[in-house]
């Protein structure tokens, strides 16, 4: 029987793979994957690990030295791993997708929190508190979103939109036919979008698409919301345009420096991030932790995948979701 380290263990992860473990002998450790905590790996055949996980260079050497095989990814970013370094080392294979909709659902969620101020509304209440005070919001009905990136999970966004009777703008290098949509240049989006809602691959040419120049551009009174990566925007940024009141508000489920806070328990320690601290204090922010894939379909969906994943890679039948540094799809 193979076995595996499987890093970054939360409760709700162990629930779902030893549900559908039947053939690896699975050792999880709450730790992240490293260059440090990689020496754990010695007699281990692959790895299972998540999107903090800090899987550089030495970190691969480690694994490779340690007769590591395989790193299967639980997630559908890899910009973690060193895909570079790991070429003709070792194999890397992801989850590409889950549940789109999962993701899409929890980006309206929170636009319609931050617009309605329903997290407001509810502690106001608990208090008996109703007063209507400052809980306006606006119609989305005939508003126009923005949309940058129309993959899966934008398009599941899109179609939720025109449930609302929204006009969609899109922009992608890579259009797709999508009825009622409009591409449009990103300059156009940017000045035209109500709301503008992230849903691209964290990628050199998409890292801080939303950087200070961006923002000067953005329709005054537009929310942003970014579900997808953080490193999609600089934090700094949006910090000015919240300040400037450029915005109207910004929802967040993802931040650029999100793997030293985000899925841990902090609440009895000082946040020594400075722009994350500040982000959170405005009355006009909502930042949720990664949790716009967490629903039950979305985890059986990784845990299939995953497992899926490591059975073909053993078995030697061709890896349909392999990622690597010379693959035509990377």
């Amino acid at each position: 029987m193979k076995r595996i380290a499987f890093f970054d263990t939360k409760p709700y992860d162990r629930t779902w793979f030893d549900a559908l473990n039947t053939k690896y002998e699975i050792d999880y450790f709450e730790i992240k994957l490293n260059e440090r905590t990689a020496v754990l790996t010695k007699g281990f055949d692959g790895v299972i690990a998540f999107v903090n996980d800090e899987i550089n260079e030495k970190a691969i050497n480690t694994l490779v030295e340690n007769g590591v095989k395989v790193i299967a990814m639980r997630c559908a970013g890899y910009n973690n791993v060193d895909i570079k370094a790991a070429d003709k080392k070792i194999t890397i294979v992801r989850v590409p997708a889950y549940s789109p909709h999962a993701v899409a659902e929890h980006t309206m969620a929170l636009l319609l929190t931050l617009n309605r101020k329903i997290h407001k509304a509810y502690l106001r209440t608990r208090d008996f508190n109703f007063s209507l005070v400052g809980l306006m919001g606006f119609d989305l009905y005939g508003k126009t979103v923005g949309v940058i990136g129309t993959g899966k999970i934008g398009r599941a966004f899109i179609d939720i939109c025109k449930g609302f009777g929204m006009k969609v703008l899109a922009y992608d290098p890579y259009p797709a036919d999508i009825p009622d949509v409009k591409y449009v240049s990103l300059d156009t989006l940017l000045s035209e979008s109500d709301i503008i809602s992230l849903h691209c691959p964290l990628t050199e040419e998409t890292r801080h698409i939303l950087d200070e120049e961006a923002f000067s551009k953005i329709k005054k009174g537009a929310v942003v919301i970014n579900t997808s990566r953080g490193e999609l925007i600089d934090s700094h940024a949006l910090l000015n345009a919240l300040n400037n009141e450029t915005l109207f508000g910004a929802a967040l489920d993802v931040y650029e420096e999100e793997s030293e806070f985000f899925f841990e328990d902090y609440s009895n320690t000082i946040i020594k991030d400075d722009i994350l601290s500040l982000l959170l204090s405005r009355p006009n922010t909502i930042i949720t932790s990664h949790q716009g894939f967490f629903t039950k379909e979305a985890m059986k969906s990784i845990a299939e995948t995953t497992l899926k994943n490591l059975d073909d890679f053993f078995e030697g039948r061709p890896l349909k979701n392999e990622v690597c540094f010379r693959c035509p799809n990377n």
